[in-house]
């Protein structure tokens, strides 16, 4: 990996030529995101082999061996395969056989921007296991274009989708400012170009494209590197006669739960629900999100009435006195069956029905822009291991991704906090209340005048 503009392609080039100088039976095979990327280093290589002193003997006569996108140099073997051979990532590559692998940006944004599209990029990259020869050399140029980058060789601290691709390989990496923030090739990149590059590519496409840092290429909006992470737990205390939930040393006001309903089909929406608290100092705790998974052989069981119970599972771990379901689709039948199961669970919970007329993803900006800037959106820690923070990494204002987890909770957010008299807590305690406000008093209004 080095920074853009550094002639990786270029010095690749030369080594194929090196490579086929010191074995003309060696087989080359370039693979690409792109056929006509691909093409082009099979092109350099022809034109290095045509100039060069040493491999101009290397030509062959017949021009049918001499291609655009492969040839065959003068050698004497006699092998089915070509000396260099051109393809774009997903073509039809069975039967082929490499002594050597050429992976020239075959990550580039428009294969890499959903969690689908990286998981087909690997199975089509996988096949490349049953071309290379023993022995065969493998070898990936490019740069990261997404924060899930197939360019990692080790495991790292941060959760990442699956383990790193290229794990075992080695790796030589370059990027264009050194430790010491120096330009790595101050004849062609000076101090003042390095700014200007910044300034007009953004940010996170800089560190992406010129630092080879894996973040996200398109700016996101929603990052959760500006979330704050906690560890502890709900804890309900009795004080003074009264029940009070706190996590940690602060104090919980309120609570807001959501519901996104979905029957969570292969490629459908998820069905979500989040839970947020809202602290005595106005911060706002993102305590817990289930993506619901539906697995019964009940035939007699429905799909909406198991939904339903791991709602109640939901709300009575996290004492949440209401919560409200987006009633838009599915979710028009699902609060009698909720509030029904409800009642034979023996809690008192409190079930709202919502349209949301709005916009989604505007729904979603409103809901987090200020609260990711102010730093004020707190995240348990075992969130982290949930599609929800891909789904903030990834998400886009074009809704081209998946985003149940991010309305979910937008729809806590934007919740007015509820604060009832009955939370969802054990049976022995139901009379209390954690998110009361001051006590009651009936003041005295008889008086003369």
């Amino acid at each position: 990996m080095a920074f853009r503009n550094s002639g990786k392609s270029t010095l690749v080039g030369l080594f194929c030529a090196w490579a086929l100088y010191r074995n003309p039976s060696e087989r080359i095979l370039v693979m690409a995101a792109d056929y006509a990327l691909a093409k082009k280093m099979v092109r350099n290589v022809k034109k290095i082999i045509e100039q060069h002193p040493l491999t101009k003997g290397l030509k062959p006569s017949r021009l049918e061996q001499w291609a655009s996108d492969q040839f065959t140099i003068n050698r004497e073997q006699e092998l089915r395969d070509p000396s260099m051979l051109a393809k774009g990532v997903g073509a039809n590559i069975t039967g082929l056989r490499a002594d050597i692998i050429i992976c020239d940006d075959v990550e580039v944004p428009k294969n890499c921007d959903t969690a689908l599209k990286r998981e087909e990029l690997r199975t089509k990259l996988d096949e490349l296991d049953y071309i290379l020869t023993p022995q065969g050399l493998q070898l990936y140029i490019g740069t990261p274009h997404t924060y899930y980058t197939i360019y990692q060789v080790k495991e790292t601290d941060d959760t990442k989708e699956q383990k790193p691709y290229l794990l075992g390989f080695k790796c030589l990496k370059l990027p264009l400012l050194n430790e010491d923030g120096h330009s790595a090739w101050p004849e062609r990149f000076s101090d003042e170009e390095i700014a200007s590059i910044r300034i007009r590519s953004g940010e996170n496409k800089f560190l992406s494209q010129m630092m080879l840092e894996a973040v996200n290429l398109t700016d996101s909006v929603l990052n959760p590197d500006l979330l704050r992470s906690y560890n502890q737990r709900l804890d309900l205390q009795s004080m003074n006669g009264r029940f009070v939930l706190k996590i940690g040393e602060l104090k919980m006001l309120s609570a807001s739960c959501w519901w996104d309903p979905s029957f969570a089909s292969a490629k459908g929406d998820n069905s979500v629900i989040a839970c947020v608290f809202t602290a005595e100092d106005g911060s706002c705790w993102l305590h817990d999100i289930e993506y619901i998974k539906i697995y019964s052989e009940n035939a007699d069981e429905s799909r909406a009435d198991i939904q339903c119970r791991k709602v109640i599972d939901f709300l009575k771990r996290n004492y949440l006195p209401s919560v409200r379901i987006e009633s838009n689709g599915i979710g028009k039948f699902l609060p009698s069956i909720l509030k029904r199961e409800i009642k034979k669970e023996g809690i008192k919970t409190a079930v709202i029905e919502e349209i949301s007329n709005q916009n989604k993803q505007q729904r979603i900006l409103e809901a987090f822009e200020v609260l990711l800037a102010a730093r004020a959106l707190h995240v348990h820690e075992k969130i982290w291991n949930t599609p929800f923070i891909s789904e903030m990494r990834e998400w886009s204002f074009n809704g081209a991704t998946h985003d149940d987890g991010l309305d979910a909770v937008a729809g806590c957010l934007l919740s007015e906090p509820i604060r009832l008299p009955q939370p969802n807590i054990s049976e022995h305690v139901s009379e209390q209340r954690w998110n009361s406000g001051g006590t009651s008093y009936q003041a005295q209004t008889k008086f003369e005048i």
